[in-house]
């Protein structure tokens, strides 16, 4: 089996300026970085087929987030691609976490401060500095655009993978 390869690791202190930031403060923030990005408003979407409409209104490379608690208790943030599924003991070996198993919806909460299906690399900017470890799946690099949800699960914004990198 090929391993999975993650092209780019992000400690959330890069994002302590940013911290407990709402969704509108994030649209500013990435204005005033000069990002561009396409908001599309929607249904809540809990799962891939539920996605399957802003896949299709909303061109880009949808992602499937995943909040993740290592062995050692540490907490993983991995965005994959919507149509990958998600080997967590191939992504734990190969990230040397141990093992890992799901956050609990309060450490979500507290953490990222967002909700189950609400995961967003977005969130990361609300994660105490170097309590959130952020891995983008290696495919990412080679798209025009990425989907997230910002902070909720009833929108989506579309923005260059390397814009959302640089601005977290």
């Amino acid at each position: 089996m090929q391993r999975v390869v993650f092209v780019q690791e992000l400690n959330s202190k890069a994002a302590n300026a940013w911290r407990h930031m709402t969704e509108d403060q994030i649209y500013a923030g990435l204005v005033e970085a000069g990002i561009a990005f396409e908001k599309l408003e929607h249904m809540a979407v809990f799962t891939g087929d539920e996605s399957d409409a802003v896949h299709r209104d909303l061109p880009a490379a949808h992602t499937k987030n995943l909040f993740l608690k290592g062995k050692k208790g540490n907490f993983w943030l991995i965005d994959l691609p919507s149509d990958r599924r998600a080997d967590l003991k191939e992504m734990a070996e190969t990230l040397g976490a141990g093992k890992f198993s799901f956050a609990k919806p309060a450490e979500m909460e507290q953490l990222l401060r967002v909700t189950p299906g609400s995961v967003t690399p977005l969130a990361a900017c609300n994660a105490p500095p170097g309590t959130v470890r952020v891995v983008f799946y290696a495919g990412f690099r080679s798209s025009d655009r990425i989907a997230v949800h910002p902070l909720r699960n009833t929108a989506t914004i579309a923005l260059a993978f390397g814009d959302l990198v640089a601005w977290l």
